[in-house]
């Protein structure tokens, strides 16, 4: 973690001398400048991957290190807002009003090439945590002149002061023969959500002029435009008098390296005293800051280290007041729930007597129509915190055959051998062609982190069902060691659960065990089973666990029932039944599909579970399908003195 310089965020205290009273000297506090600048606010995109490019915010108090908020996850979803569902680039204003902020964004999924997007999105917000947004297509809306538009890149907004409007400019290019980027402007309507007339030329340098940044400088009452020149393969900086002037280039880079660059923003430090100058190494993999008092000559000050969850690409940052940052950090403050990051789902947690470790085994989520095909683990010595072990399982290629996609819901079984090792048993259900079905499969490993080996086949296929059961899927497998008799059993199903006995190489099961256990009684709103079985032993009662109603549900939860048997019947106390539910106050949704971990040796108990980001949550939550962006969490599960379940409160911190 770099070293943070601390800002004063209040004026020293002042004597005040009586004169007519003669009284003693003391010491007053000056109230404080509610308007006062004491950080800074970083918004970027993380990586050219589509799930990276998504408006992330990260904050500092001196402007060069940075410490990313909301985990590292994005803020704003942009499937939401963008023809693309994806955006880069983003520039963040304060207006003139000096409450009120402005976004521009390129709506541009990079995947799709280079030349392959034809808009912006323009966003507004009172608060920085709440944006509206919309979304302009070029060729559509400019038919004639601008039908041909492959690129409009990086658009920034700046406040004209002859015009007295916002004026949006951006880099746009044509597929027409001989055209190249060049950068364009138009001004924004009074509710900044459209753009007045059409594209009008503002500069270029001759060829691809690209990456824009305008700032007005005090001390010599000019605008300085900083830009990217392709040929030159550097940033470089004009000058004007006013906005739609004619520049005039200044001569020598601005950029301190001789690494390729990308993406400069140019912000005033917060005493006024200097400016600060960012730019993206965009071909190493790191930002560049640079620190200027004139705007002539640019220092070097430092490289910001990139790492784990912070990756920034072209952003651009501004001061915030004591308020805006409270209000950030309490929004999107860096809790340690979830406890992995990035988007996982359906965890899967274990102890591993073999290595003394914990390790979390989840379904890669963040893709449409919950298409992930790969599985991975996590490790912790503490539960608190977790290094990524990377991709255990991949079933898209040749790890396993007989699958090729929705790797979904995995769990694992560690068996002590006879010569005293160890074995690693993994279950997972994934979308078999053949039968176009999802079915249960297994991989095997001497190691908790693999390399895994695939059996070649399903364990359980869609066939391998209670007899009296129609419709649902074979998936969310679950693994349980009987400790009364040291048998084992596997779990499955969706709309109905299925348990069976494991045979002794626990690569089949024992078909003629098949049971259905599906839970009786209940509704909808209460227990009626869906999917995500969990069973564990405590204290001589079997207690099983499943998810009510949809991933996409506010009503969607865990419910528990116990039994004297690994194979039922199950009971379900009417009384006692919740185990884990959302919590909207906390901007907590989701939360289901768990697992449960105990202590070694203890009666202490946790659940881990995933819930939905809030930040993907459909504003129709329970009219759309908003469950693709889950994040695992864990917390405590706790019973009380006759063996019920108190349910759990889902929290923004865990602690053990």
């Amino acid at each position: 973690m770099n070293k943070k310089i601390l800002l004063a965020t209040a004026l020293f205290a002042s004597l005040a001398v009586s004169a007519l009273a003669g009284d003693k000297n003391t010491a007053k506090e000056e109230p404080k400048d509610p308007n006062a600048m004491v950080a800074y606010l970083f918004t970027y995109f993380n990586s050219n991957d589509p799930k990276d490019e998504q408006i992330c915010y990260a904050i500092s108090d001196d402007g060069y290190n940075f410490t990313p908020l909301n985990h590292g996850l994005p803020v704003i979803s942009s499937d939401t807002i963008a023809y693309t569902q994806c955006v880069r680039d983003p520039h963040i204003l304060r207006c003139e009003d000096g409450k009120t902020f402005y976004m521009v964004v390129t709506d541009m999924q990079s995947n799709h090439g280079w030349s392959s997007n034809r808009g912006i999105v323009l966003l507004k917000s009172t608060d920085l945590i709440n944006w509206q947004h919309s979304a302009i297509n070029f060729p559509t809306r400019y038919t004639k002149a601008w039908k041909n538009v492959i690129r409009v890149w990086a658009p920034e907004t700046i406040y004209d002061h002859v015009a007295k409007k916002y004026m949006v400019f951006y880099s746009l290019r044509t597929s027409d023969p001989g055209s190249y980027d060049k950068i364009y402007y138009q001004y924004a309507n009074e509710d900044f959500t459209d753009l007045e007339g059409e594209p009008k030329w503002l500069f270029d340098a001759g060829n691809a002029t690209i990456d824009g940044d305008i700032v007005y400088n005090d001390a010599d009452q000019l605008y300085h435009l900083f830009y990217k020149q392709e040929s030159g393969r550097g940033i470089y900086q004009a000058v004007a008098k006013n906005l739609t002037d004619k520049w005039e280039k200044v001569k020598g880079n601005v950029e301190q390296t001789k690494e390729a660059v990308e993406g400069v923003g140019v912000c005033k430090s917060i005493d006024g005293s200097s400016w600060i100058i960012m730019y993206d190494c965009y071909a190493n993999g790191h930002y560049q800051f640079c620190k200027s008092n004139d705007l002539k000559t640019f220092e070097f000050v430092q490289n910001t280290e990139t790492k784990g969850n912070f990756t920034p690409r072209h952003g651009t940052m501004i001061p915030i007041t004591q308020a805006e940052k409270d209000r950030l950090l309490k929004e999107f403050g860096n809790y340690n729930q979830p406890v992995i990051h990035g988007f996982h789902a359906d965890p899967e947690i274990l102890y591993s007597n073999k290595t003394k470790k914990y390790y979390i085994y989840s379904t890669t989520d963040g893709t449409p129509g919950w298409g992930g095909h790969d599985f991975s683990v996590f490790s912790s010595d503490d539960l608190m915190t977790w290094t990524d072990e990377g991709k255990m399982l991949d079933v898209k290629g040749d790890q396993v055959k007989w699958a090729t996609g929705n790797a979904w819901a995995p769990c694992i079984e560690e068996v002590k051998q006879k010569d005293g090792s160890y074995k690693y048993y993994f279950y997972y259900s994934a979308h078999n062609p053949k039968s176009k079905r999802k079915e249960i499969g297994v991989a095997v490993s001497d190691s908790p982190t693999g390399p895994f080996v695939d059996s070649g086949a399903p364990i359980v296929t869609d066939a391998d069902r209670p007899a009296d059961v129609r419709g649902g899927q074979a998936i969310d497998v679950d693994v349980f060691t009987d400790p009364k008799t040291g048998k084992r059993y596997l779990y499955w199903g969706n709309g109905f659960m299925a348990g069976a006995e494991l045979n002794d190489d626990m690569l089949s099961i024992k078909k003629e065990t098949i049971t259905n256990l599906t839970p009786k009684g209940g509704t909808l709103d209460t227990w009626a089973f869906r999917e995500g079985a969990y069973v564990f032993y405590r204290k001589g009662t079997y207690y099983f666990m499943w998810s009510v109603d949809d991933t996409g549900s506010p009503n969607y939860h865990v419910c528990y029932g116990t039994s004297k048997s690994p194979l039922g019947p199950i009971s379900i106390d009417e009384q006692n039944y919740m185990v884990i539910k959302q919590s909207p106050e906390d901007k907590i949704y989701g939360t289901a599909h768990n697992s449960v971990l105990q202590i070694p040796g203890k009666d202490e108990w946790y659940i881990c579970y995933h819930r939905i980001n809030k930040n993907y949550v459909d504003k129709k939550f329970g009219g759309g399908v908003p469950g693709t962006h889950r994040e695992v969490c864990l917390d405590k599960l706790t019973f009380d003195k006759k063996g019920n379940i108190i349910q759990v409160k889902p929290s923004l911190n865990f602690t053990k």
